[in-house]
């Protein structure tokens, strides 16, 4: 009798299921197909390429050895990337699958969103104690765009979602609504634009832009303080809009008070409606963050729970650095060809963690974010949680510009996520602060106290 690609398959499996450990059998072979057979050849479709290389290099061999006695006969296995999937990569580009084409909305509605990440959904979304408020605001605004919550104002730090929610509320509008006109801007582009338009003389043509949509969505307002002109155009943009009864959302920073140089007519505007802010999720959030990325990546079987576990407890600053620590895992495990541990998300974010946490059983000190702050405050006589603080008198901002200085320097991080590790500074902040740094190295004491605390992080393992 001629066996299916699949009965061949299923008899190999089941061979594999006995002989190899439980964890490993459901999390590399389970997802597996068989998608054809020739001759003494069976190819094996796997959800994503480093599934499929896993397994080529580390069970090929072995299943192969259950064919004489499965089988009657060799046979060699072929693993590669399961085409039926390609619609909705993991491992390969570690991003979520777009929607189906038959939900896409109608070509006008495409022409109006280019810029709306098809992902920054409410559904997506993972509410907790930290963003339920914004949450409320921007469903409620979303369902009653231009009734309720008009402005509707988000603020908090770097990375906790503000985008997110304000996309989402174009997504629903535009399910319900798919001709609605909108608008969604950086504060930056929108400097750019009127300036452009300012020197084309076509200011007539970007008030009708900004002036006659349904709904402006307009990120990082807190970039507003720049200019008077800019000020100017976006108050009577915002009077305009407002007083047609569409819908306003803005994202900040910080709330519409604390934003520096803004004029207080804005601000009074800013108020009108809903102020929400996010905060950085508590444990339990953050541990539903990390499994709804690994759900809408399909890595719930790639990634342990006790990894999402222990990701959770060492990554805390924002949801963009929980998302960033996943995507450096599986980077990290594809490039060491290792399976996804605790042992190996240990390596991977070495720099995230905490210099007891990096090797279990020793209490050797590491160079990380948490050594580089401690061995400052400690030069400069402050406590470490002084760095992060909100004060800004010399005795703090100087240590705290030498901190960053040094974590650039020797880490190499982005200044999102350094900014992150000094309570939430924006990466305007952190650029002044690593200039400051500079200047103040001009005066050679300075600089070679600078230098010793250099030396002595160099000494450090990483």
């Amino acid at each position: 009798m001629t066996l299916t690609a699949t009965e061949v398959w299923t008899r190999l499996l089941d061979q594999a299921r006995g002989e190899l450990p439980a964890q490993t059998f459901k999390t590399w072979l389970e997802p597996t197909a068989a998608l054809e057979l020739h001759g003494d050849t069976i190819t094996v479709g796997a959800p994503d390429r480093f599934t499929a290389e896993w397994n080529e290099s580390k069970h090929a061999q072995l299943l192969a050895s259950y064919a004489p006695v499965a089988l009657g006969h060799p046979i060699k296995i072929v693993f590669r990337v399961d085409e039926e999937r390609r619609g909705r990569p993991q491992m390969d580009l570690f991003v979520a699958p777009l929607p189906d084409t038959k939900d896409a909305p109608s070509p006008a509605s495409i022409a109006n969103n280019l810029q709306l990440s098809a992902r920054y959904t409410f559904q997506n979304f993972v509410i907790g104690k930290s963003n339920e408020l914004a949450s409320a605001a921007a469903q409620a605004a979303a369902a009653s765009p231009g009734k309720v919550y008009n402005p509707l104002f988000l603020y908090g730090q770097t990375g906790l979602g503000k985008t997110h929610l304000m996309q989402a509320i174009a997504h629903e509008i535009l399910s319900r609504s798919p001709n609605v006109r909108l608008c969604f801007v950086a504060t930056e582009q929108f400097t750019n634009e009127l300036v452009t338009a300012i020197q084309t003389r076509t200011t007539a043509s970007f008030r009708r832009r900004y002036r006659e949509v349904d709904l402006l969505l307009v990120d990082d307002v807190h970039f507003l303080k720049r200019t008077e002109a800019t000020q100017e155009e976006f108050f009577h943009t915002f009077n305009a809009l407002y007083e047609g009864g569409r819908q306003i959302v803005l994202t900040s920073d910080r709330p519409p008070a604390e934003i520096p140089g803004l004029e207080a007519r804005l601000v009074s505007r800013f108020q009108w409606g809903m102020v929400a802010d996010i905060e950085p999720p508590d444990l339990e959030h953050r541990i539903a963050i990390l499994q709804n990325k690994a759900r809408l990546d399909h890595l719930e079987l790639t990634i342990p729970d006790d990894v999402i576990h222990f990701i959770a407890h060492h990554v805390w600053s924002s949801v963009r650095e929980l998302e960033g620590s996943i995507i450096r895992l599986l980077a990290f495990a594809s490039l060491k060809h290792q399976p996804i541990s605790i042992e190996l998300a240990r390596q991977a974010l070495r720099d995230k963690l905490k210099p007891g946490d990096l090797e279990q059983g020793t209490d050797s000190i590491r160079l990380t974010v948490d050594t580089i702050q401690g061995l400052v405050a400690q030069e400069w006589g402050i406590s470490t949680d002084a760095l992060s603080s909100k004060t800004r008198t010399k005795q703090l901002t100087v240590p705290r510009q030498v901190a960053m200085h040094l974590i650039r320097e020797l880490l190499g991080l982005q200044l999102v996520e350094i900014g992150a590790a000094f309570g939430g500074r924006d990466h305007s902040t952190v650029i002044h602060s690593l200039e400051k740094a500079q200047e103040l190295q001009q005066d050679p004491s300075f600089a070679l106290r600078v230098h010793k605390l250099r030396e002595k992080l160099r000494s450090l393992p990483r």
